[in-house]
């Protein structure tokens, strides 16, 4: 990580991923980019659905290859480089055909390596395989949830999952939130765990920062009103008083509190409940 002299109070701790050190070039394959609209956290109707976003730089969208349909054909890696859309380091892929695709990369995959979409191909960071030809134990991620459906799971920086069993038609896979979980053996996955695992350290630093990033400020429950907030009202700073996490809308929130819906279509796939933190004696 690449820490400064504290010129300021907010540069005291603020620390950034040395770019240089990974990537190759600064300007993105441009016939792999596009503009699009920012709505921000807004809905169709333009209603604000998710809080605390909006501003930011302004930034172009990379076409990355989530769905890998290129099997059987070598590819090189051409270019190492950051994507603003995502937290993981992206590479543009030449295959020996001459098509080029952006793809994430795998941690400690650089220029002039090559990968392999196949279910023949060797066990190694960056070549893809079904499920089922995956030994137990590797680690993996870009795992498609459905046959031929895209990489859906395991995709921010520094994370992986790994195969832990296969069963009846099904690959039993350790998600990174420690759930173990069914996914169908036909399902592909590339080898390795996702670049950039320096991202979890990164300390913003500073209030300004953020809104570059398109955070806007969150207010504690506990400052606002109390037809505002559950936590709101009280004299002076007062506690929140209840037992557990509850969200302004008065749903439960996390720090223990089981979020997920009771009857969700994807319990029968889950094989071990996520940990959720540590009970509390007499509960």
């Amino acid at each position: 990580m690449k820490s400064y002299h504290p010129s300021t109070p907010s540069r005291r701790h603020m620390t950034t991923i040395p770019f240089k050190k990974y990537l190759t070039t600064n300007e993105p394959y441009k016939p792999l980019t596009k503009g699009m609209k920012r709505d921000m956290g807004r809905n169709a109707f333009g209603r604000i659905t998710v809080r605390h976003k909006g501003g930011g730089n302004k930034k172009l969208y990379r076409d990355i290859d989530f769905t890998y349909d290129k099997k059987n054909v070598s590819a090189t890696i051409m270019t190492v480089e950051y994507d603003p859309f995502r937290t993981g380091f992206i590479a543009l892929a030449q295959y020996i055909d001459g098509a080029r695709r952006y793809v994430l990369i795998p941690k400690g995959m650089k220029v002039g390596d090559k990968f392999m979409i196949s279910e023949t191909a060797e066990i190694a960071p960056g070549n893809r395989l079904p499920l089922k030809k995956i030994p137990v134990g590797t680690f993996i991620y870009n795992i498609e949830i459905h046959p031929n459906g895209g990489a859906k799971l395991v995709r921010s920086a520094g994370s992986f999952a790994q195969v832990i069993a296969n069963d009846a038609g099904y690959t039993h896979v350790k998600m990174p939130s420690t759930e173990v979980r069914k996914v169908n053996e036909l399902s592909w996955a590339t080898i390795g765990t996702v670049s950039n695992d320096e991202n979890r350290l990164v300390n913003i630093g500073k209030a300004g920062r953020s809104r570059w990033l398109g955070i806007r400020p969150t207010v504690r429950g506990s400052a606002q009103n109390p037809v505002d907030h559950p936590y709101g009202g009280g004299e002076q700073r007062t506690g929140r008083g209840l037992r557990r996490l509850k969200t302004r809308w008065g749903k439960q929130a996390g720090k223990g509190q089981k979020t997920r819906t009771p009857k969700k279509y994807s319990n029968v796939f889950i094989v071990s409940r996520r940990r959720v933190g540590k009970a509390k004696k007499g509960e």
